[in-house]
């Protein structure tokens, strides 16, 4: 039984955490998933970023209902409708875009489901709030800052922030973007690094990964 946008929202905000990638290999993203999964993270973000990304989330999603049936398994990258019906009827438990689009917002409301859709101003954020974003992410978070969440937060009390782009795994960067108001902190190629993908170290993945949830646990 799929999990309400409530639900699952409250399980992210819970992880503190939103591991994101893509690989052309559904292998690897098999892999590089299981060893997530065994350092404790239950919602997970696939990228739409690749011509293989629909057959890999199809891949994963056959994964996750065999032996991970208490995760939450996300599309983002999502820009249009067409792509949110297609991954949704794929199995995507919830959408992120990196932008605003309405058509998907509206099915986002219709469905009731998660959709965390990218701002970078204030008007943005408020339109994001009006097609009822629960979680809205600042993209490019490396380009605003903490200091940006730290400065228009009050602007939209009980807003949930989450910054993706440029969140490392330092206690120093985590416990600021915290401290700013946000309510979880999206990671890609910081965590999922071009390193250990390149070298197969799922191992040192699963181990970076609970380190981060921990620094998480102890910053926020």
């Amino acid at each position: 039984m799929k999990k309400t946008r409530e639900e699952i929202l409250a399980a992210l905000l819970e992880q503190g955490l939103l591991p994101l990638f893509y690989l052309d290999s559904k292998e690897e993203s098999a892999e590089i998933l299981t060893a997530l999964y065994r350092a404790g993270v239950r919602v997970f973000e696939y990228t739409n970023r690749g011509p293989a990304a629909l057959e890999n989330f199809k891949h994963l999603i056959e994964l996750k209902n065999r032996s991970m049936p208490d995760l939450h398994l996300g599309i983002g990258t999502i820009k249009s409708l067409q792509d949110a019906e297609t991954f949704l009827n794929a199995g995507a438990d919830f959408l992120v875009s990196p932008i605003i689009n309405p058509e998907v917002g509206k099915l986002a409301q219709q469905t009731g489901l998660l959709w965390i859709p990218g701002c970078m101003t204030p008007t943005e954020i408020d339109l994001a709030q009006q097609y009822g974003a629960m979680l809205i992410k600042i993209f490019p978070a490396n380009i605003l800052g903490p200091e940006y969440i730290a400065s228009i937060r009050e602007l939209f009390p009980g807003q949930h922030f989450i910054p993706t782009g440029g969140v490392d795994l330092t206690a120093a960067n985590i416990s600021a973007w915290f401290k700013a108001g946000v309510s979880a902190v999206g990671m890609g190629s910081k965590l999922i690094s071009k390193s250990l993908v390149q070298e197969k170290d799922y191992a040192s993945l699963q181990e970076n990964t609970k380190n981060v949830l921990q620094t998480i646990k102890e910053n926020r």
